[in-house]
């Protein structure tokens, strides 16, 4: 996946890794980005800081879990400037809590962490099989891959983001559809360091890991999108637990377990 002279949008691109995201990728020269986020305001000024650096680039407000707004954005994008090169489907939210949290958070969870992909791909797909390429990437986490203590609803949906990710990459990947998932863990954003608020199990064990900042994993997308890479992991070790929960899944389990205690979970 190639940047320059790309057409890009980006979901979730007001704040944290979506606005490094927009501000990395304009250093590669696209044709144009697309700042889409619920935050109009946000997503203008990161339009406009794009601006200053030499690349057209517009917000748009967005809801991600609404279907004709999704559908709209893409149908507009194209018609007024070709078709899109890469889609980052970023938005994402957490919880903090487990199975006592109410379904409304379950569902909303559901909703912005997995079926907001579903109805991208749904508008993108056919058109990138029929121009024969087109790239998604999706922010998943490295909870998805292992687990997020303390968040329930969140390690699920990201787990589900995976999963969607790797069948579309299976059932498309032949056919012109590039597809990435990005797992990084904690990263210094409003996610974690804001929305979920602190002393939360959930919070407390991202942050006893190395943080990231936004930028050092836009940097480690750009690299991943180039060498055409499935999972990209600003967090090398994550590839280390993976292999761990893999191979002695009991092990992996116990291990959790004792981090959890660790941390004052329960």
């Amino acid at each position: 996946m190639e940047l320059r002279d790309s057409l890009v949008v980006v979901t979730g691109g007001a704040s944290g890794i979506g606005a490094a995201m927009c501000r990395r990728f304009a250093a590669e020269s696209p044709r144009r980005l697309v700042v889409a986020d619920r935050d109009a305001v946000g997503a203008d000024a990161v339009a406009a800081e794009v601006r200053t650096l030499g690349v057209e680039a517009a917000g748009w407000q967005l809801d991600v879990t609404d279907r004709a707004a999704t559908e709209e954005l893409i149908a507009a994008v194209v018609r007024d400037h070709g078709g899109i090169d890469l889609f980052c489907a970023n938005a994402g939210i957490g919880t903090g809590a487990g199975i006592e949290a109410d379904d409304s958070v379950w569902e909303d969870a559901w909703q912005v962490n997995v079926h907001a992909h579903v109805l991208a791909a749904r508008a993108l797909v056919p058109g990138w099989v029929e121009r024969g390429r087109g790239h998604l990437l999706t922010t998943a986490s490295a909870a998805g891959l292992l687990t997020n203590l303390g968040d329930a609803p969140y390690s699920v949906t990201k787990h589900a983001a995976v999963a969607f990710a790797e069948w579309l990459s299976i059932t498309y990947g032949d056919r012109g559809v590039g597809v990435s998932c990005l797992c990084p863990q904690g990263v210094r954003t409003p996610l974690l360091f804001g929305s979920l608020g602190d002393g939360t199990l959930a919070t407390e064990v991202v942050k006893a890991q190395r943080i990231l900042e936004p930028e050092e994993v836009a940097e480690a997308v750009v690299e991943g999108l180039h060498d055409d890479r499935f999972l990209i992991l600003p967090h090398a070790e994550v590839a280390d637990y993976e292999r761990a929960r893999a191979t002695d899944r009991d092990r992996w389990l116990r291990a959790m377990r004792r981090l959890q205690a660790q941390l004052g979970g329960t």
